[in-house]
């Protein structure tokens, strides 16, 4: 038996056009990610859909990570895609030393360059709920320097991720963190991301969904992050 495409294809070209120039938009331009994990609470949660700029930094050959050219620089407090150097995971984090600084983590406190990174307006605040309830949080604005304030959030627990020698990062090689700083697997497990690695800058929530209940989250549709 034969078919023949040929008439199904005209009357889809429209629809086929639209899902090509689709896939070029996602490899070379902006994608959206949902994030299955709280390692960036309380700045994106769980359910949470962000848009993902890939032309932030560099522009690329679509689907690959060949840079045709490189138009911008990752700033600290940038919000970013990135994958993992240990297993490739798709990552969202934030960005918080560049090129050449050194970093150190002391008592969960991020330093930078040989000083503490600077906390403003610290208080008691409720995380998400465990199999015990509703976890105890400190939350504070973190101020990087030369970078926006944002939100950071520690939980009253003790472990590894605590503490980490001082390390100077290499050219193009980039350190980073989760805001929940005490429930988020980054640099201080996998060490230094390579540009190349960052797959773009995240700076606005499309949409969110409570992964619990299924329902919309309204109030955060279209929100900026910082």
């Amino acid at each position: 038996m034969h078919l023949n495409w040929r008439p199904w294809l005209r009357e889809q070209r429209g629809f086929l056009i639209f899902l090509l120039g689709l896939g070029v938009m996602r490899g070379a331009l902006a994608d959206w990610n949902p994030v299955p994990t709280g390692s960036m609470r309380p700045t994106v949660l769980e359910g949470d859909v962000v848009l993902v700029d890939k032309r932030a930094y560099d522009w690329r050959l679509p689907f690959t990570s060949i840079d045709l050219h490189r138009h911008a620089e990752p700033q600290r407090g940038d919000i970013v895609v990135a994958f993992s150097p240990a297993d490739g995971t798709r990552l969202l984090k934030r960005l918080v030393a560049l090129p050449g600084d050194t970093v150190a983590v002391v008592d969960g406190a991020l330093w930078l360059n040989g000083a503490p990174v600077p906390l403003h307006g610290g208080g008691a605040a409720s995380d998400e709920a465990s199999p015990l309830g509703p976890l105890p949080a400190w939350r504070a604005d973190e101020a990087l320097p030369q970078g926006a304030r944002h939100a950071v959030q520690r939980l009253p627990v003790h472990g590894p991720l605590q503490e980490m020698a001082p390390l100077t990062l290499g050219p193009d090689a980039y350190f980073l963190l989760g805001d929940n700083r005490d429930h988020s697997a980054d640099s201080r497990v996998f060490g230094p991301v390579p540009r190349r690695l960052l797959v773009g800058r995240v700076s606005r929530l499309l949409v969110s969904v409570d992964p619990q209940a299924w329902t919309p989250r309204w109030e955060r549709a279209g929100l900026a992050l910082r």
